[in-house]
């Protein structure tokens, strides 16, 4: 990754959401993050952003084409299911209620999150230009 891209990975503690920012629900979903993450622990950034779209090549993802939203902490990568659920334990309560589901194994949660991904357009919709954040988060975006 060149210089300029690999900088915003160096925070510290901090976990990195990649979304779609096309999308509308994962739009909606950046924007509750933003809105529920009180311990500032998320940064999120669109795919279709250079840094984006760098984090989904170097984890063979095709950021034209991207069947998932992505969590980067540390080098670590979580997708799917296992993305979701951790940003939401990592909300704090309520919303780390849904950690629950992690009971459910990944062969029935992970199928049921690639359906719901790869018809999101259709069902949800899609945005003409990317979705961005209030002024206020925009120090949470890379």
């Amino acid at each position: 990754m060149p210089d300029h891209i690999e900088q915003p990975q160096q925070k510290a503690g901090k976990a990195i959401v990649v979304f779609d920012a096309e999308c509308i629900l994962c739009s909606a979903n950046a924007q509750f993050i933003l809105k529920h993450d009180h311990q500032r622990q998320f940064l999120l950034t669109p795919m279709q952003g250079d840094y984006g779209s760098a984090l989904y090549r170097k984890y063979d993802i095709d950021p034209a084409n991207p069947e998932t939203l992505i969590v980067v902490q540390d080098d670590t990568l979580l997708r799917n299911s296992d993305a979701v659920l951790a940003i939401y334990a990592g909300l704090g309560w309520p919303w780390k209620i849904a950690a629950i589901a992690r009971l459910l194994p990944k062969f029935l949660r992970d199928p049921i999150y690639l359906l719901i991904a790869r018809n999101r357009y259709r069902i949800f919709g899609k945005r003409e230009t990317c979705w961005l954040p209030q002024p206020e988060f925009q120090d949470r975006i890379l």
